[in-house]
């Protein structure tokens, strides 16, 4: 017999599994999420937000551009396929914490090692898991990204609802140094070999005559320096923090902007280094990379609603008329209306049309608001790396 409304929700609601210990999820507007804990256990805040991925949660879990925020995953089930030792996109999660709808108790795969909740207790991240995620998500789409708490240990509504308005938010806040690499980095590693499967090119082995990139990491997902290994360029990768001077010494062909969180604005370093390389080398930014080359060109960023975070985002490429299906994750995005006249815009999300890639009119430079080296399914964009050679190459013939 088919169920009343209520009854489902009391029946979904109720499933508890002896083994795990109540957990809350509070937000600043006063709402309140009743769920259990997996993973690390105590208490963590941080700004909710929600990504539409169907896979590829170990990638998501760690990659820097989360770091300060808590995230919820749309789809009902995470953990089924477990974890493994080489889908990482940084040495260990960034993420502040982790909401899924159900956790998948077994996991299995052949390159599994280890389960979901396994790996959020090893990296201390807090999780919430048997909460209704879509009206969680539908919240954030109807009032924009907010504050929250998840704990395990406190289970006060009125308590969490407090710690969450006064924790911090995004808004002016340097998440980059947080990120930072330790020291320079020559990078060598190629993509994994399951990229043979999927691509059409042969394996490019870096050598002394190859093109030479510096890439800054501002919070970079390891993939990217895969696919610049992987065009046959040798990789150095500096801190973000790194001045024009420090970076000409190493004589690079190209300079590579990297992804990482939070807002660009307060990242007055980063954006006075890439105005002062602008002209001097063939500049490529990606994600935050994107906002930073804008921002050194005279744009302004301002703060998405909700932010863009899924594995099938629609991008128009104005150049060629086609779209492209993208990764993304961002909640920061370049003004249009104060859209500096040296910059030209080159793609755009189709979603909300705000702008999704920009290049310089005069210099070689230019970004893109997605993830071309992503691999979530699509590989739509990954002409960006081939793009980024050929400008490298042009520029040399010309000097």
């Amino acid at each position: 017999m088919p169920r009343k409304a209520g009854e489902w929700k009391t029946k979904t609601m109720i499933r508890n599994p002896v083994d795990m210990k109540p957990a809350k999820l509070a937000l600043e507007d006063g709402t309140v999420f009743a769920g259990c804990s997996f993973g690390a256990e105590g208490e963590t805040s941080g700004e909710v937000v929600f990504n539409t991925a169907m896979t590829g949660y170990q990638e998501i879990l760690t990659d820097p551009s989360y770091r300060g925020q808590i995230l919820t995953m749309t789809y009902p089930e995470m953990g089924n396929y477990g974890v493994n030792d080489e889908d990482f996109e940084n040495k260990h999660p960034h993420l502040t914490g982790f909401i899924v709808r159900q956790h998948s108790r077994i996991h299995s795969n052949f390159r599994s090692t280890g389960s979901l909740a396994e790996f959020l207790a090893q990296h201390n991240i807090v999780g919430i898991c048997e909460i209704d995620t879509r009206a969680l998500v539908r919240r954030i789409r109807t009032e924009g990204a907010m504050r929250g708490v998840i704990s395990t240990v406190d289970l006060d509504d009125q308590s969490l609802i407090e710690k969450a308005r006064a924790s911090q938010g995004l808004v002016g806040r340097d998440l980059v140094r947080e990120v930072l690499p330790d020291q320079p980095v020559h990078w060598d590693q190629q993509l994994s070999q399951w990229w043979d499967l999927v691509s059409e090119n042969s394996e490019k082995k870096p050598d002394g005559d190859m093109p030479h990139l510096v890439a800054l990491d501002f919070g970079m997902k390891w993939n990217i320096g895969r696919h610049l290994c992987n065009q046959g360029c040798r990789v150095t990768i500096l801190p973000g923090t790194a001045t024009a001077s420090e970076i000409m010494e190493h004589q690079p062909d190209g300079v590579f902007l990297s992804n990482g969180p939070g807002d660009p604005e307060p990242l007055d370093y980063a954006i006075q280094t890439i105005r002062e390389l602008l002209g001097k080398v063939p500049i490529f930014g990606i994600c935050l990379g994107h906002q930073l080359l804008a921002l050194a060109c005279g744009a302004k960023a301002f703060k998405l609603k909700f932010g863009h975070r899924g594995a099938n985002q629609p991008v128009h490429n104005l150049e060629t008329g086609k779209v492209e299906i993208t990764s993304q994750n961002h909640g920061f995005a370049i003004e249009e209306s104060n859209l500096p006249d040296e910059l030209e815009i080159t793609h755009r999300n189709l979603n909300d049309n705000t702008i999704a890639g920009l290049r310089h009119k005069t210099h070689p430079a230019f970004g893109v608001q997605y993830h071309p080296e992503a691999s979530a399914g699509p590989h739509d964009s990954q002409y960006l790396f081939e793009r980024f050679m050929s400008m490298i190459s042009c520029a040399g013939a010309n000097n």
